[in-house]
């Protein structure tokens, strides 16, 4: 196995800081811990594991401030946006806190002369396999209604954000949860497959959770398969963000560009393709393109700063890529177009106009700030576009009238849409995909409920 990971400053592009690859002696130990703090965790009264997830939320604010800072330094997100996600945290753990009796309380069933119920209970050691986009949001989201639940989290986090999956770590120990329940396997990225499916196999590891990539998801979900176990899958997405004719344009180009820049675009469920009604067309991509350019890119610490760097050089090449490619197919550059020369990874906030099927920026997902803007004869038309992809986590449909926003939604296939608002994820509603954005469900009561065993009780009455 590789012997090393080093962090990279995406600012700079200087080394942070150096871990130890785990060897496979250590993961094993760490895996015989977590699947014993997992059984135990599970014994414990829904009351303890609530008030646990309660601190948890003390302890995310109370660290905030460094944790914002160990989430800019490592992958570049601006310094109001890292400390957003760990406040969305805090905001979760308390929804949890605040709702578990409810969501995993036994649920009745009326048969005569039976008395019958559901019941949701915790399953065991759960691998996470999280991506480096939202170092803190990606796993909490995950992990608080898992622990919650009365699972125990095994989290395999991406290389470059190792300093924040240690970090985390710590945080469930200083909120008084016990040690072990929460493990963060420092794996580097070539041994990573291998790690994967051997875990997987493992009996006990009871299921699995990725968000990434599909490739990454199509070996998860193979492992997953063959080993029978419950897993979730978050995977790629190319949101259409359409403006029908009768929107209120300023309103839905200010929406449309923190939809597509924030976190410098690096989302699987930020919008990317954007469809616009022909009528408006021009003018929404003339207000759109105007305050594109008006984007102040720079030092992620710097409180003018709109858009801090991608978060490695990979990714910031790979973006050039579709962007070359589809200028090269007759896509028209109307903003941006390359990286900007300089000390790390920044790109400039690029807008292409002309697009459509076929062409790269419209047909892959773009990790980075690459809008692509299409234009829509009408509604029926709109939803051709936005169909014209292999993904489906969200949509956003801007319109005066709900209803034919609603319409148009309901011809798209995702996994959420959303009228007059950007998309976004909330504890209180469920967040997943449909077709290649992958299955199953985190946020919500269903989310909850995703690593439970439901158990049927059926007592025949005079027994």
């Amino acid at each position: 196995m590789t012997n090393q990971i080093t962090t990279v400053c995406p600012t700079s592009g200087k080394h942070l800081r150096t871990y130890d690859a785990w060897s496979a002696e250590q993961i094993e130990l760490a895996l015989a811990k977590g699947h014993c703090a997992a059984l135990t965790w599970g014994k414990q009264p829904l009351e303890v594991r609530v008030a646990a997830v309660r601190r948890l939320a003390d302890e995310l604010r109370r660290h905030s401030a460094q944790l914002a800072a160990l989430v800019t330094a490592e992958m570049g997100k601006i310094l109001p946006e890292a400390a957003g996600e760990i406040e969305k945290s805090a905001v979760t753990a308390t929804y949890y806190a605040d709702n578990a009796h409810k969501i995993l309380a036994n649920e009745q069933v009326s048969i005569d002369g039976v008395d019958a119920w559901v019941g949701y209970e915790p399953i065991g050691l759960v691998l996470a396999v999280m991506p480096w986009n939202f170092p803190v949001w990606q796993v909490m989201r995950f992990a608080i209604p898992a622990i919650t639940a009365g699972n125990g989290v095994f989290l395999k986090h991406s290389p470059n954000v190792t300093g924040c999956a240690l970090a985390l770590e710590s945080l469930f120990v200083a909120a008084g949860l016990p040690e072990n329940l929460v493990t963060t396997l420092v794996v580097a990225e070539p041994d990573v497959p291998e790690v994967i499916e051997r875990l997987i196999a493992d009996e006990r590891i009871a299921g699995v959770t990725l968000t990434g990539s599909n490739r990454a998801g199509a070996a998860v979900g193979a492992a997953a398969g063959r080993a029978s176990k419950r897993s979730v899958l978050e995977l790629g997405g190319s949101d259409a963000f359409v403006v029908l004719d009768d929107a209120d344009v300023p309103t839905a180009v200010a929406a449309a560009v923190k939809a597509r820049f924030n976190n410098a675009g690096q989302s699987c469920v930020c919008a990317k393709r954007f469809i616009v009604s022909e009528r408006i067309a021009t003018a929404f991509t003339a207000q759109f393109v105007e305050a594109v350019k008006a984007i102040k890119v720079g030092d992620p610490l710097d409180s003018a700063t709109r858009m801090g760097p991608l978060a490695r050089a990979d990714l910031r090449d790979a973006l050039d890529r579709q962007v070359q490619a589809s200028v090269d197919a007759g896509a028209v550059l109307l903003a941006g177009g390359k990286a900007i020369n300089g000390e790390g990874y920044f790109y400039e906030p690029t807008v292409l106009g002309n697009m459509a099927p076929g062409m790269t920026a419209f047909d892959q997902e773009t990790f980075g700030p690459l809008a692509a803007v299409a234009v829509a004869k009408d509604d029926d038309d709109a939803i051709r576009l936005a169909n014209a992809t292999p993904f489906g986590l969200s949509v956003s449909i801007w319109s005066s009238s709900t209803e034919r926003a609603l319409n148009v939604a309901k011809g798209v296939a995702t996994g959420a849409a959303f009228i007059n608002a950007m998309t976004a994820s909330d504890a209180r509603i469920p967040f997943g995909g449909t077709k290649k954005s992958g299955y199953g469900r985190e946020l919500s009561a269903v989310g909850m409920r995703e690593f439970t065993n439901i158990r049927t009780y059926w007592v025949a009455s005079g027994a």
